[in-house]
């Protein structure tokens, strides 16, 4: 299981870019494990403002459909339009080419909330 250390990471498996008041959010690869092969990502929130743990979009894979979850309040700024053609980008490089939104921070606070690798690790390693 790949887990990112430059990274920030939630309880609903979404890892955390932070850069600046921005931050760039997609699903981890242990998600992107669980869920199997993703066939569609559908994302209506752009241009919305959202706070911390509403759906933003949701995403389908071949056995199910999962929320995404949004790790902190802000508006959502861009969607990755590759993901459109090939969702599966997830699959293949979910901490690259496979980042799902881009946020900017209502209140940066917020990502003092957010798990580190270490504390990820040890939630899914259980």
């Amino acid at each position: 299981m790949n887990i990112q250390e430059n990274l920030k990471y939630t309880k609903d498996h979404e890892w955390i870019l932070i850069d600046g008041d921005e931050a760039t959010i997609g699903i981890t690869d242990f998600a992107q494990g669980e869920l199997g092969d993703i066939v569609f990502i559908e994302v209506e929130t752009v241009g919305e403002k959202l706070d911390k743990e509403e759906v933003f979009g949701t995403i389908e894979a071949v056995k199910t459909v999962s929320d995404l979850f949004m790790p902190i309040s802000g508006d959502v700024i861009a969607f990755n339009e590759e993901l459109e053609a090939t969702p599966e980008l997830v699959n293949q490089d979910p901490y690259g080419k496979g980042w799902i939104v881009k946020v900017k921070a209502s209140d940066t606070s917020e990502f003092e909330d957010l798990l580190s690798s270490d504390d990820y690790k040890n939630m899914v390693e259980g």
